[in-house]
């Protein structure tokens, strides 16, 4: 026997998930980099695309983090999503305050498109993810064969 909690699939439930975000951002990000451009010309819309851009890093890394601790306990999961939470949050702050003096940084775009790509993201994707034990991560799509099966 070779481990308890031995995983024998590549894929994880938190990267389908993450993967399905940053699929659905490619949807979004057009309109609120327009919205950018619109109120604060190029500089918004350059705003907007690295507050994006911020988004879709912080999904990416929390759910690498969640997938590096599920490999070692389920103690260590729970630490990476508690404690991975902060530390995301202090990236994106660290990230923002390195770059909020640039020339090209309006900050209400900016800071307008973290707020609603995250909190728009996640309200999407609740309607697409399985709370079930059978399908962890995303629930699986109807089987679109209509043949009869007798």
């Amino acid at each position: 026997m070779t481990g308890v909690a031995e995983r024998y699939d590549s894929a994880t439930p938190e990267a389908d998930i993450a993967k399905d975000l940053v699929r659905r951002s490619v949807w979004i990000a057009p309109a609120l980099i327009a919205g950018g451009a619109i109120g604060w010309g190029l500089h918004g819309a350059l705003s907007a695309a690295v507050g994006v851009g911020i988004v879709v890093g912080n999904f990416l890394f929390s759910a690498a983090l969640l997938t590096w601790g599920a490999r070692i306990s389920v103690a260590f999961v729970l630490g990476m999503a508690m404690f991975g939470y902060v530390l995301r949050l202090g990236i994106i702050t660290v990230v923002v305050l390195l770059i909020k003096d640039l020339a090209w940084v309006e900050l209400i775009p900016l800071g307008f498109t973290l707020i609603i790509t995250h909190l728009g993201l996640l309200l999407w994707e609740t309607q697409y993810v399985s709370a079930s034990l059978a399908f962890p991560g995303l629930k699986p799509t109807p089987d679109l064969d209509t043949t009869s099966k007798e």
